[in-house]
């Protein structure tokens, strides 16, 4: 005997069934005009005719979209891929930003604590001024000759990097926490700190306090060789990029770093897109991390000092305000390397870009492929 089902259970079936079927085709939709804002926007700045190549990861609800353009090493015919990886440059400001974040909340540290305080070899007039908190946000004043461009020329011992701090006098008057100044020495001082208050190197502090508990396994601050190129295993070097100028110049080799510092930890950070691609919803969603994790990196995004009606900083990030969107990001670069970092946290969308040539233009994801998302 058939078993009829009631009529009102047969529509509301059918009823799940076309709201089911109208969200997979409304996602589907919203997939498809991600893709052709992002690669509308992407290829014609990673063609055959531009060194190098690109590698980004889009965050869209929920989940992780790939776009690869080039090659990691064009004498070689290595295309790039989302295993590829990349120089990060300043973008690994954003790891020791967390791990002062962390820190405060778990009571190891203040943002209010005087450096001197890790490092009471530190006894200038200013940097005896300066705290953990005008390190991690860019207004400390800090503007030493290694922050300036164009490329490391020289190297400065740990105690000539001391000496420097001691005798520094700012040329027009800055205080400390008064003003926001770009400072790649402050997060080298930044990292002494951090270093001597947990009594470890910064990279296995970033290693088992954020990637690991991330799952990131391809972000790597390795050592450096006296060729200054990473000290990392035979497999995982084969990954690494080639370095090329704007003008498709070879700089370094495969794993090269960069730094004014000739101590340990000083080099950069290397890491591909879909492990970065981990990092974008961690900052963005983070329901399945450590809390404590998710906390601080939201931490990090929080706009701690306003520069001006549309600039802000944050714990290394920075905030652009642009036209009722809010777009949270770091930019990085080398002369032979350029990454990028941005989220709308509103509406949950993030993307990364990496470029083994210097001078990458990454204000495209800035200023037009996040509104564009934004809006969708």
């Amino acid at each position: 005997m058939r078993q009829w089902l009631p009529v009102r259970i047969v529509a509301v079936l059918l009823a799940a069934a076309v709201s089911a079927l109208a969200g997979a085709r409304a996602d589907s939709d919203m997939d498809a005009q991600i893709r052709d804002i992002v690669t509308s926007e992407l290829a014609p700045t990673a063609t055959a005719a531009d060194p190098g190549g690109l590698a980004a990861a889009v965050y869209a609800g929920g989940q992780v979209t790939f776009f690869n353009y080039g090659f990691a090493d064009v004498a070689r015919q290595q295309p790039v891929t989302p295993d590829t990886l990349f120089n990060l440059a300043s973008l690994r400001k954003l790891f020791e930003a967390t791990l002062v974040a962390l820190g405060t909340a778990r009571g190891e540290l203040r943002l209010d604590d005087p450096v001197e305080k890790y490092l009471p070899e530190l006894h200038g007039d200013y940097i005896s001024r300066v705290t953990v908190g005008e390190l991690v946000n860019h207004t400390s004043g800090l503007l030493l000759p290694t922050d300036h461009p164009p490329w490391p020329n020289e190297t400065f011992s740990r105690n000539q990097f001391i000496a420097m701090l001691n005798a520094w006098t700012p040329p027009a008057g800055e205080q400390p926490g008064k003003q926001r100044i770009y400072s790649h020495a402050g997060y080298v001082l930044l990292q002494l700190v951090l270093e001597r208050r947990y009594g470890m190197p910064i990279a296995n502090l970033i290693e088992s306090r954020i990637l690991t508990p991330l799952g990131m396994t391809s972000t790597f601050i390795p050592d450096r060789a006296e060729d200054n190129r990473a000290v990392l295993a035979p497999e995982i070097m084969q990954r690494m990029v080639q370095g090329y100028s704007h003008d498709g110049t070879p700089i370094g080799p495969p794993g090269n770093q960069q730094s004014y510092y000739d101590f340990p930890g000083t080099g950069q950070m290397f890491s591909s897109a879909r492990d970065l691609g981990i990092l974008l919803g961690a900052c963005l969603d983070g329901a399945a991390i450590d809390p404590e994790l998710r906390a601080a990196l939201q931490t990090t995004m929080r706009e701690s000092f306003r520069v001006d009606a549309k600039f802000g900083q944050a714990m290394a990030w920075e905030h652009v305000r642009l036209d009722g969107v809010t777009v949270i990001d770091k930019p990085g670069g080398l002369n032979n390397a350029s990454a990028y970092i941005g989220l709308v946290p509103a509406r949950r969308f993030g993307i990364v870009l990496l470029a083994n040539r210097g001078d990458y233009p990454h204000e495209i994801a800035r200023y037009k492929i996040l509104p564009a998302l934004a809006r969708l």
